[in-house]
């Protein structure tokens, strides 16, 4: 260690999924993740650039769509939120300029969005969908065990 010296723990986080305000924006269809960075974070006309057409081909059962950005080709299609989930975009608001009183609160909401591929066809084999297969897992995880439920297992041993 350094001497003794204790850090500092640092503040509790907050996070405000409340969507019943009017400054929250929907966003559902009009959602893109570009396998690019963007040093820009903000709102943009991107659809006036920005024209994603169906291509009429289906891999693993998705249907594709075919767009350019900066004059690269990009396939991609739409991912559903899974049922029983939602997704938030959040921002940072802070009640002093020290950041000491800070909460994360909820920019926008959305129950689908675009992931886009440079180099391949989407399919059920993208980070996208194989991260959702662990939703099951933690819903499993993370279930009350019901008394029943230990006794049943106690007695097969």
């Amino acid at each position: 260690m350094d001497g003794g010296a204790t850090a500092a723990a640092a503040p509790p986080v907050t996070v405000d999924l409340r969507q019943d305000s009017a400054a929250v924006v929907e966003l559902t269809g009009n959602l893109h993740h570009l396998p690019c960075s963007i040093k820009y974070n903000g709102s943009t006309a991107i659809s006036h650039f920005f024209k994603p057409k169906l291509t009429g081909v289906q891999v693993d059962g998705l249907n594709v769509e075919e767009a350019h950005f900066r004059g690269r080709k990009l396939h991609g299609t739409t991912i559903d939120v899974p049922h029983g989930y939602s997704g938030f975009i959040l921002g940072k608001k802070c009640s002093s300029e020290d950041e000491s009183d800070c909460c994360w609160v909820t920019n926008a909401k959305f129950k689908n969005f675009r992931a886009w591929n440079h180099d391949s066809m989407p399919s059920k084999d993208d980070a996208f969908f194989r991260a959702f297969h662990w939703f099951p897992v933690a819903e499993t995880l993370h279930k009350p065990v019901t008394a029943e439920e230990l006794e049943s297992m106690s007695m097969n041993d």
